[in-house]
């Protein structure tokens, strides 16, 4: 079935869509600041919290991808809502967690993982994270509803609204946690608000979300057993069967999820090893790193609004793509300083290259996916960010025990081997552009 032309595109409204994404964040971000003393509190210490960590991340790997085919044969809006209703059940275990008997299974003492106790809340919250991921298909979906809604003109300049509602909600969740926390009960009273949130989230998508996929309206398919794989023969017998080896099959889409990777892998690294780093070597309080990160995730809602709509109009993703990747690897080369102002300096640069990289990469993988299997790509390409971040925050974790603040260095040596590989998106991009018309004529 041919895809709607870009003015029908243009029908549907971006902001049901760049709500949902903004309410998710918020209350996925507004259980940071204390997650570790929770942690802790159950039983655990810093390897359980690093283990934790890579819980959600582990089990998106398996499940993000089925989301994001299922995406492709039921529509969007179906499978967003179950991935929604995913996250709301994973909060609702991690609440009870606080309520039941702090029973302890196991105590450990050892030299390599550190004294901890393995108890009953602490299951709870692993099995919370493992709810929440093995449904986290929330991201990829949204990716491939915001392609399908985007005509070729906007697609770039979307894919940066998507990334500013995301850093408005990282901006938020924070600050409400320190508002809502004073009240007392700090930590329970910002997870049952994470859980509502989550709630109204899931109530939006299924009353005001539009479905965006064409091929969904062909199919009658109503029953929540026809989304969870029990449809009828008769009905299969017209869908066309999409597999994750047709996707590797399509041109370029392989060459950019190793790219997707990559810039994954670096992040992470960044990410397990900054914590440490301005609290060990910086001497930074909670409050100085909660100000640290305001102000790049302000930043970046700069960069990713008004910045990028304008140079989306003028420069190609491929040309955004490798002077993002190349700005950002000065922001990691600049965080091997332990001058307070250069590492706040480094936040323009980062804000700057990844304001600029990010939303391009999104866009340039949503035009070579095309519109036949815009959900299956951008699952896969969740799949591949969490293998990354499975494999960066454990690596970043031991690489800053042994080399400290040179772990920046690495982060800064992956990007800039994506920088390098990034020059064949020049050649991609012309590819790419001619089949995003195709599809659009």
């Amino acid at each position: 079935m041919a895809s709607p032309p870009d003015q029908d595109k243009q029908d549907i409204s971006l902001f049901p869509i760049l709500l949902v994404n903004f309410i998710g964040t918020l209350g996925f971000s507004i259980v940071l600041p204390f997650l570790v003393f929770v942690v802790t509190k159950f039983g655990g210490n810093a390897m359980v919290y690093g283990i934790m960590g890579s819980v959600y991340p582990a089990f998106q790997l398996i499940g993000a991808p089925i989301l994001g085919r299922w995406s492709d044969i039921y529509g969007r809006k179906k499978i967003l809502f179950l991935s929604q209703a995913g996250t709301v059940a994973g909060w609702a275990i991690f609440l009870a967690a606080f309520f039941v008997p702090l029973i302890i299974i196991s105590d450990v003492n050892s030299a390599m993982f550190g004294a901890f106790s393995l108890t009953v809340p602490l299951l709870l919250l692993f099995t919370s994270r493992a709810v929440d991921g093995i449904t986290g298909g929330n991201i990829s979906i949204a990716n491939a509803y915001l392609a399908d809604i985007s005509g070729e003109k906007e697609r770039n300049k979307n894919f940066g609204k998507m990334s500013v509602s995301s850093n408005l909600g990282f901006v938020a969740g924070p600050a409400l946690a320190g508002l809502v926390g004073a009240i007392g009960n700090g930590e329970i009273l910002p997870v049952i608000l994470a859980g509502v949130l989550s709630l109204i989230c899931a109530f939006l998508i299924w009353f005001y979300l539009p479905e965006s996929n064409p091929r969904s309206y062909t199919e009658k398919q109503t029953d929540i057993k026809k989304v969870v794989g029990f449809e009828n023969k008769e009905c299969y017998a017209h869908k066309e069967k999409i597999t994750f080896k047709d996707t590797f099959k399509i041109p370029y889409v392989a060459f950019m999820l190793v790219l997707y990777f990559l810039i994954f892998l670096g992040f992470n690294f960044f990410y397990t090893a900054f914590p440490v780093h301005a609290s060990q070597k910086l001497h930074w309080s909670i409050g100085e790193m909660g100000i640290f990160y305001s102000i790049l995730s302000l930043l970046m809602v700069f960069v990713q609004g008004p910045v990028l709509s304008a140079v989306s109009k003028k420069y190609s993703e491929s040309f955004l793509i490798l002077t993002g990747n190349f700005i950002l690897g000065i922001n990691f080369l600049m965080l091997l300083s332990e001058n307070n102002i250069v590492i706040y300096l480094s936040t323009l640069f980062f804000a700057l290259g990844n304001g600029l990289m990010w939303p391009s990469v999104l866009s340039l993988l949503s035009k070579a996916a095309g519109k036949k299997y815009q959900g299956s790509v951008q699952g896969l390409a969740s799949s591949m960010g969490s293998l990354a971040s499975i494999i960066g925050l454990i690596a970043g974790g031991i690489l800053y025990s042994n080399i400290g603040g040179m772990t920046f260095l690495i982060s800064a040596a992956t990007i800039y081997l994506v920088f390098i590989l990034s020059f064949r998106l020049l050649k991609i991009q012309f590819f790419c552009d001619r089949k995003a018309a195709a599809e659009t004529a």
